[in-house]
């Protein structure tokens, strides 16, 4: 057990907005990123959604910010690659990379677009039947961020001058590239492919029925078929909603919230066995001692706490902040510069 202060503090939002007015919310969730860097935050991540009021191009939305920023890395968690063309993609996350200096962090997961048989005749129309969406579609895109041949031709035709990997190139960028992963599989994947790992609130239960002990044996998982051993890293991502400086309204809200969220904790859900960790609600030193009890907290030394889904701005500035000034220190870390 590593049980070492935090190293690493960030946060995950999905970026919520009003199909009446969509500009608004993605202004909120740029201005959240930047406070996040002014708190002192060590990473901000977006989620991602399609045909949904959430962020449908997260790379689009950190190539905004890495030019809103100087110093927080900027990453997804995570983009479902079944929706993606691993070489188009490779080009964008390279090209946001050098924008912004080196501080990106894609993660990816694999598996067929939710709804497929909703959307299959507009995303895949005449190859829908013949698409791969095995981990075969990670090791395409790794392979093109890592700088490995896209094609067997490069010189010059004409004027034009090609090259036979993509460009942009970003040299440290296969490094820090990460896998969403719920399973046992997948961690083990992960490792076994130098990936980075990020564990969120959902897991499969598939050893157990226990949700911290679960999400710890993905992570050892992880790190045994890993290169790198106990020095892979690892993010854990839990909702924390702190309260400390909340008013009496929002504590009401927050609370309310949680208690909707958490009957599908208590067994695994679905056919898939899908096991959700309880929200953390209450003032930070009541949550900096329950993760000091999470078994899989204690392996870990960076998180990316994920804010709720539904909440207002104004909330989210609370949340940050209190996590910044409150949470962050009581688990042992400091804010960068």
């Amino acid at each position: 057990m590593r049980d070492e202060p935090l190293r690493k503090l960030g946060f995950l939002t999905i970026g919520l907005f009003d199909p009446a007015d969509p500009r608004a919310g993605h202004e909120s969730t740029l201005e959240i990123i930047k406070l996040g860097e002014d708190l002192g935050f060590d990473t901000a991540w977006v989620r991602h959604r399609h045909l949904q009021y959430g962020i449908s191009s997260p790379v689009a939305v950190l190539a905004a910010a890495s030019q809103r920023t100087s110093r927080i890395e900027l990453g997804t968690a995570v983009i479902p690659l079944g929706w993606e063309n691993p070489l188009r993609l490779a080009e964008d996350l390279a090209t946001v990379d050098v924008l912004a200096g080196g501080r990106l962090n894609p993660g990816v997961s694999v598996g067929p677009p939710m709804n497929y048989d909703k959307v299959r005749s507009a995303l895949y129309p005449h190859t829908s039947e013949a698409e791969d969406f095995s981990y075969g579609r990670v090791e395409q895109l790794l392979s093109f961020v890592r700088g490995e041949p896209a094609t067997d031709f490069a010189g010059t035709e004409g004027f034009e001058v090609f090259s036979n990997r993509v460009e942009p190139h970003s040299p440290g960028l296969g490094n820090r590239m990460w896998y969403g992963g719920a399973s046992l599989r997948s961690a083990q994947w992960a490792g076994e492919n130098r990936m980075n790992f990020l564990t969120s609130s959902v897991v499969k239960a598939e050893e157990a029925e226990d949700f911290a002990e679960i999400q710890l044996s993905h992570i050892q998982t992880f790190r045994a078929h890993h290169p790198d051993g106990d020095r892979a890293r690892v993010s854990q991502g839990l909702v924390v909603i702190p309260t400390d400086s909340a008013g009496e309204e929002q504590r009401r809200r927050y609370q309310a919230y949680v208690e909707k969220r958490t009957p599908r904790t208590a067994t695994p859900q679905g056919p898939a066995r899908m096991l959700f960790s309880i929200d953390y609600v209450g003032s930070s030193a009541q949550i900096a001692e329950q993760l000091r009890a999470h078994a899989a907290f204690r392996e870990v030394d960076e998180v990316a706490f994920a804010l709720p889904f539904s909440f207002e701005h104004d909330d989210y500035v609370q949340i940050l902040t209190d996590i910044a000034t409150k949470l962050g220190p009581a688990l042992g870390w400091k804010p960068s510069a």
